[in-house]
């Protein structure tokens, strides 16, 4: 049995990449894992892959109906939420002056809007429980700016400041609110962004003090940690894996 055993675990942006890795690592901890991902098949796969008593359950988490239908659907199935992980993200490089703002709209949408809506149908049940876990995947973008990511960088900012502030509020109630900053990371979308450009990928690996990127089961690890009752006293903290990228 593992520390998270039976524990009801949303993870969002499951179905690739970071999310997944966090959907694995929870399900090895003994997490009963509700994958969830804007790709239905990507979520499926997953949560098949993982076995058990994990299932997939789809959401677009820049939309407060969709997000709402979903924790619906898990308080129908389980009665409970231990555990929500905001991971879904989503980002477009370039520099700001040249951006589109529908693409602001659409990163904003994802990466805070989306973390407000599940934090907004879950945390009434975690409070009515007197006990819950939630971890939102920031990033060092946020702690210290990143060239060429502007809007993401306020974005992921925000998910930071709002959770410290959100892990005041319900801190009486029994629920821990903390954070995951990731460097960057070896995962497709890193390659989509420009990370499969051999140049990029070496000056990036040269600033990283502990040269190499991330692996995505490293940013699980931390993940699976703050989840979890070793994390008993530990809120409204940010923690940053990211091989020494950012200090603090």
């Amino acid at each position: 049995m593992g520390d998270l055993e039976g524990r009801i675990s949303i993870v969002t942006g499951a179905g690739r990449g970071i999310g997944r890795a966090i959907a694995e690592a929870l399900a090895a901890r003994g997490a009963t894992v509700v994958v969830s991902d804007l790709d239905a098949s990507s979520g499926e796969e997953v949560a098949a892959a993982l076995g058990g008593p994990a299932v997939a359950i789809p959401a677009d988490v820049s939309s407060r109906g969709s997000v709402d239908a979903m924790a619906a659907a898990v308080l129908e199935r389980f009665g409970r939420v231990d555990v929500l992980v905001n991971n879904a993200g989503w980002d477009v490089a370039g520099p700001f002056v040249e951006s589109d703002p529908a693409d602001w709209d659409r990163v904003v949408g994802i990466n805070l809007y989306g973390m407000l809506h599940t934090c907004r149908a879950v945390l009434p049940v975690m409070v009515g429980q007197g006990a819950g876990a939630v971890v939102n995947l920031g990033s060092d973008a946020g702690r210290v700016g990143s060239s060429g990511e502007a809007v993401y960088s306020a974005a992921k900012g925000g998910v930071i400041a709002f959770t410290k502030a959100v892990a005041r509020e319900t801190a009486r109630h029994g629920v821990r609110v903390n954070c995951v900053s990731p460097g960057p990371t070896d995962t497709a979308l890193f390659a989509s962004m420009g990370g499969d450009d051999p140049k990029l990928r070496e000056a990036l690996v040269r600033a990283i003090p502990m040269r190499r990127l991330a692996r995505p089961e490293e940013i699980a690890a931390a993940v699976a940690f703050l989840a979890s009752d070793e994390a008993g006293f530990v809120t409204g903290q940010t923690l940053s894996v990211s091989g020494g990228l950012t200090m603090s």
